[in-house]
């Protein structure tokens, strides 16, 4: 997520709807998981008996849609800052995408991580999943780079109801900081991951990352070049006198 223009610099989502959202979209994936096995009796195999397989792969897809929101959200957010959404959808409706899109990525990733204490291989532990480089039988270092771009990126979207507390510039430093979890994201996704040997997750992490790159590398063109030229504003015209 980037810095807003200045004409939506209120959130579109009030600190209240922030938390509901995050309350009702884990809670419903966690019933989905509860529901589906009576309709789907292979899926009730797969989640249930001594090693189930289900819950793993619900995390490892959870994971792959949460980095794939966060990639759609500072995708918004580069159009937001380069003028590019003027285009398209429109600058007010970027805005309020790009911070929906945020909140519910935020979401799926509290689930990929929560539902992974059904799996029984790595038996992790709700105190594992909390505290960064807990985690004993799985790739610590790994695990805990994503702990710490989840804990991130929670920071960073609470960040929209704090902001006059912290100020402007804090703020902006902050969103900036949304760079930096996307490159944790990755790196937590490729080493942790086991889908990082096969060629479309290989090729889903490099042309992310890669388009990413490309939008930031807009940006910073924008900025020399606008600090090279930058655009005189016109005085307002003065007010006729009234004779």
């Amino acid at each position: 997520m980037n810095q807003p223009p200045t004409e939506f610099n209120e959130s579109s989502v009030n600190l209240q709807s922030f938390i509901l959202f995050l309350f009702a979209s884990v809670v419903g994936l966690l019933v989905a998981i509860l529901l589906l096995p009576i309709f789907l009796p292979n899926m009730a195999y797969s989640l249930e008996g001594e090693g189930p397989k289900a819950y793993w792969y619900l995390s490892r897809a959870t994971a792959f849609v949460s980095l794939s929101l966060l990639w759609v959200s500072m995708a918004l957010g580069l159009g937001i800052t380069t003028k590019m959404s003027r285009l398209w959808p429109g600058l007010p409706a970027t805005f309020a995408i790009h911070e929906y899109v945020s909140l519910l990525g935020l979401s799926f990733a509290v689930f990929h991580a929560l539902v992974i204490l059904g799996d029984h291989y790595i038996n992790f532990t709700l105190l594992q999943l909390l505290v960064p480089f807990s985690t004993v039988d799985y790739r610590p270092f790994w695990v805990g780079i994503g702990q710490i771009g989840f804990y991130v990126w929670a920071i960073v979207a609470l960040s929209f109801y704090i902001r006059p507390a912290i100020g402007q510039k804090f703020w902006r430093f902050l969103h900036y900081a949304s760079f930096g979890l996307y490159f944790l994201g990755i790196l937590h996704g490729i080493f942790s991951g086991t889908d990082t040997s096969l060629s479309w997750a290989q090729n889903y992490y490099w042309y992310s990352a890669g388009s990413l790159i490309f939008l930031f590398f807009i940006r910073l063109v924008g900025v020399v070049i606008d600090s090279l030229f930058p655009v005189k504003k016109q005085a307002p015209a003065p007010r006729p006198t009234q004779g």
